[in-house]
C-alpha cells in the first residue's frame, strides 16, 4: 500500500472545522476556570479576606460557623452560559467568523479526494509519470490542507476559549449573586468531567468550619504553636562611601 493511500482513511475525515467537537471541548476547559478562577474565588475570599481595622484596635475574633438550613441549588453551568443571550450570539460570531475558512478547508479536502480517485481509476498500464504526478500533487495539497486546517483549529479553540473564559466569570458572578439574594447555601453541577470531578461550585462562609476545627484541634491536642521566626540576623550592607577625585 502506497503513503498516500494509507493516509488516505485519516485524512478522508478531514471535512474543516469541528465546530460542535471544539465547543464542548472549549466549555469543560472554561468550566475548570470558573471553578478554579471564579465561582470558588469569590467563596474562598470571603472565607479568608480579613476585613480592614485600624492598626491600634485588638482583633475581633473570627464569627463562629453556623448550622443552617441546608438549601442546594443545581446549575447545567457549560449549557447554562451557551444558553444565554451573550453565549449564543458569542457561538454564532465565531462559527461567521471561521466559516470561510471552513469553506477554503472543505473545497481542498474534496479536491484531494478526486485527486485520489483519479491515481486509483488508473488503468495498470498507465504512464509512470502520469501515475507519479498525481502522486506528488496528492502529497503535496495533503501537506497543505493539514497547514490549513491545523491553523484554522488552533485559531478557532482561541477565539472559543478566550470568549467563554470572559463570559464566565459574569456568568458566575451571577450565579453566586441569585444564591446570596435568594438564600442559597450551596451550588452544585451536574457537569462534572474529568478535568472538573467536584460538582460543588460555591458554598456560603458561614457554613466553613475549617478554621473553627483547627482551633478546636489545636486546644485538645497540647501542642503550642510554633515560636514566630525570628529576624533575619544576616548584616545589611553598609551605604558606599563617597568617594573623590584622584588627587593632583
Amino acid at each position: 500500500m502506497s503513503a498516500t493511500r494509507a493516509r488516505a482513511d485519516t485524512h478522508a475525515e478531514i471535512s474543516g472545522i469541528d465546530f460542535e467537537g471544539v465547543l464542548h471541548t472549549a466549555m469543560k476547559r472554561t468550566l475548570v476556570l470558573a471553578l478554579a478562577a471564579g465561582l470558588a474565588t469569590s467563596t474562598l475570599a470571603a472565607q479568608t479576606a480579613p476585613a480592614p481595622a485600624p492598626a491600634a484596635a485588638a482583633p475581633a475574633p473570627a464569627a463562629l460557623p453556623q448550622a443552617v438550613p441546608a438549601k442546594i441549588a443545581i446549575i447545567a453551568f457549560q449549557s447554562g452560559m451557551v444558553n444565554t443571550n451573550e453565549g449564543a450570539r458569542t457561538v454564532e460570531s465565531i462559527q461567521k467568523k471561521y466559516a470561510p475558512q471552513k469553506t477554503k478547508i472543505d473545497s481542498e479536502a474534496a479536491e484531494v479526494e478526486s485527486l485520489r480517485k483519479q491515481l486509483a481509476a488508473l488503468p495498470a498500464n498507465a504512464p509512470d509519470d502520469q501515475r507519479a504526478k498525481l502522486t506528488i500533487d496528492i502529497d503535496t495539497k495533503e501537506k497543505q490542507l493539514n497547514l490549513d486546517a491545523e491553523s484554522a483549529q488552533t485559531n478557532y479553540n482561541t477565539d472559543l476559549q478566550k470568549a467563554f473564559g470572559e463570559l464566565q466569570q459574569k456568568f458566575g458572578t451571577a450565579a453566586v449573586k441569585y444564591c446570596n439574594e435568594n438564600g442559597f447555601t450551596m451550588l452544585i453541577t451536574p457537569e462534572s468531567s474529568q478535568n472538573s470531578p467536584n460538582p460543588i461550585l460555591w458554598w456560603t462562609p458561614t457554613i466553613d468550619i475549617t478554621q473553627a476545627v483547627i482551633n478546636a484541634y489545636n486546644a485538645s491536642s497540647g501542642v503550642a504553636a510554633p515560636p514566630p521566626s525570628a529576624p533575619s540576623s544576616r548584616p545589611r550592607p553598609s551605604a558606599p562611601h563617597a568617594t573623590t577625585g584622584p588627587k593632583k
